[in-house]
């Protein structure tokens, strides 16, 4: 019959299942303990009083790597240990453990196929993924010494290397003060925080921006050219921080009251008028001129050659932007005389 750590088993609908493991009967696979490799581990023995610690090797690991959960300070006369994923020694977190009596090695429902443990405890997760990251918990058990078995859990928390982060938007495009634009910093990071800036400074205070419980999306209501961008986030953990490219927002606006150029507006007999137009808008703006309500021409510029009498009128330049359907104009009023200086 194959063995668990140096526990009892306890009956769950009807099969034997050790109490922190998986299924002794199907579900654990026995082998020998693999050589450690010297470039990852190089372990110190110290006295046997120092409080056991674990660390990662190395410090900082990027997806794709390997990582050693390396344990120090390991005490004597131990029966086995087992490694959990998270901070809960329940049966589903249960990755691997070692069977000090005959170095064996079971492994359980949380067993992705990259872990390798130790007979020093320590623990090689292999091609780490985001997933990896997080708490993982040891659980040492030593031999019955006929008071009882003592147990000790002992918990680190894995950090990955940062990825460099992206600005995902609901709406790249908005209208101004009309619509409300969310913004993702991506990737969901494991164990990371969120931190935001706009024109490289922290976020304003303003009612027009809040962010998520966790940082990682920000939303912005009612989005105005103060704040636009640029836009950018970045992803911290305790061992690296990465920042995205800024993103600013194409906002949509105007146009607003047009300004038509010159402003002077009394003209001679065969003179040429030149009058130009022009408003703030987003994307830029269509005009049109109407001289006594009568229109004259589509473009931002008008022009007649040798002006008479009965070119005197009301010019009006009127602006459109079709993508926030908003419309304006400006007028003058123009007078041309017959009058000549003596």
């Amino acid at each position: 019959m194959k063995h668990c750590p140096q526990q009892e088993t306890s009956t769950i609908g009807g099969k034997k299942k050790h109490p922190e493991g998986g299924d002794p009967e199907n579900s654990h696979i026995y082998r020998s303990l693999p050589p450690v490799p010297a470039s990852l581990l190089n372990f110190w023995n110290p006295p046997t009083t120092a409080q056991v610690t674990i660390e990662a090797q190395p410090p900082k690991v990027s997806e794709g790597k390997d990582v050693l959960l390396l344990v120090h300070n390991l005490p004597q006369n131990l029966a086995g240990y087992i490694w959990y994923k998270g901070q809960m020694t329940y049966l589903y977190h249960y990755i691997t453990s070692y069977v000090v009596d005959g170095q064996r090695i079971i492994y359980g429902p949380a067993y992705s196929g990259r872990e390798r443990v130790y007979s020093n405890a320590s623990l090689l997760i292999q091609n780490v993924t985001q997933e990896d990251a997080g708490s993982y918990t040891l659980h040492i058990i030593k031999r019955r010494d006929g008071t009882g078995g003592v147990t000790g859990h002992f918990t680190f928390t894995l950090h990955l290397e940062t990825p460099k982060p992206s600005i995902s938007s609901s709406n790249l495009n908005p209208r101004e003060a009309m619509e409300a634009v969310i913004l993702t910093c991506d990737p969901a990071t494991p164990a990371a925080s969120y931190q935001w800036w706009m024109n490289g400074q922290s976020l304003p205070m303003t009612h027009r921006l809040q962010l998520s419980k966790t940082n990682r999306t920000l939303f912005i209501f009612g989005v105005t050219k103060y704040i636009a961008g640029p836009y950018e986030c970045e992803i911290r953990n305790p061992v690296s921080a990465s920042r995205s490219d800024p993103v600013t927002l194409n906002l949509l606006h105007g146009p607003d009251l047009p300004s038509i150029y010159p402003s002077f507006t009394y003209y001679r007999s065969g003179e040429n008028l030149y009058l130009s137009c022009f408003a703030e808008s987003n994307p830029r703006a269509q005009y049109s001129w109407t001289i006594n309500g009568k229109f004259q021409l589509s473009g931002q510029k008008l022009s007649i050659p040798q002006i008479t009498t009965k070119h005197s009128g009301l010019y009006a330049c009127s602006v459109r932007n079709s993508a926030t359907g908003k419309e304006s104009s400006k007028s003058i009023t123009v007078k041309v005389s017959d009058w000549i200086l003596p």
